[in-house]
């Protein structure tokens, strides 16, 4: 993929995210490659362009709590989720500053919690606050900013694990393979028609 399309497919990408909130699945197949491609020219580990290296042990954190490794399936750090948020911030300013209010939101939350930043709390404290900024009915003074960027996190999050390959396998989608036959799902159809009036 050269230089300009790269842009493309990021800029295209992280305009569709802050304009409607909505995915265009080709860009995002497309910034997963881009992130999979810049980790194997940095010899096997993503190198963040957009975050401080503390801020994106933050954003690992922060999706591996959201989409966690559970029952033996890969979660969202398996499936690229913080190297895809980044790498698509590093192509749009206000995904830039949003993420950048948020971590700092969330470490002032965690002093004054007692603890250094959001990354090095206890994991029982970094989920009591996020139960606290997971719901819009706690909203408040103090944690709407907290909620509001929760809110965003968690929609990328998700956008992220269900457009890699880890997270389409996830969902069982066939959609992209071909087929030597097709399952007649025989017991669905029968449930139909037997609750139809035509059974």
């Amino acid at each position: 993929m050269s230089d300009i399309s790269r842009r493309d497919a990021l800029r295209r990408l992280a305009l569709a995210l802050t304009a409607t909130g909505l995915v265009d699945r080709v860009a995002a197949a497309e910034v997963h490659e881009l992130t999979s491609q810049a980790a194997a020219a940095a010899g096997g580990t993503y190198a963040p362009k957009t975050f401080t290296a503390a801020q994106y042990r933050t954003l690992e954190r922060l999706t591996d709590l959201i989409i966690p490794l559970e029952n033996g399936a890969p979660g969202a750090l398996a499936a690229g989720v913080p190297a895809w948020i980044d790498m698509i911030s590093s192509e749009n300013d206000e995904l830039k500053a949003s993420y950048a209010k948020g971590f700092a939101w969330l470490d002032g939350a965690m002093k004054t919690r007692g603890a250094a930043d959001f990354a090095t709390a206890s994991p029982a404290d970094q989920i009591a606050l996020l139960d606290l900024i997971a719901y819009r009915r706690n909203a408040s003074a103090d944690l709407s900013p907290g909620i509001e960027f929760f809110t965003l996190l968690r929609r990328m999050t998700v956008d992220a694990f269900y457009t890699s390959e880890i997270g389409i396998k996830d969902i069982d989608y066939r959609g992209n393979s071909p087929m030597a036959s097709y399952p007649s799902p025989t017991e669905s159809i029968a449930y139909a028609l037997k609750r139809s009036p035509l059974g």
